[in-house]
């Protein structure tokens, strides 16, 4: 038979399961594409000065 958690241990489980979630979601969120070291330059708009 299953014996009954404690209100706290419950507590602590749930608060290191948050810390795991957030610290997952932030190394997702910098683990963007590298930067090229010389950036391309987009198109070129040309302004007519008339």
């Amino acid at each position: 038979m299953l014996e009954r958690t404690r209100t706290a241990e419950r507590y602590a489980r749930g608060i290191a399961a948050a810390v795991v979630a957030v610290a997952t979601l932030l190394l997702a969120a910098n683990a963007g594409p590298a930067r090229a070291d010389h950036p391309q330059q987009g198109p070129q708009t040309i302004t007519d000065t008339r």
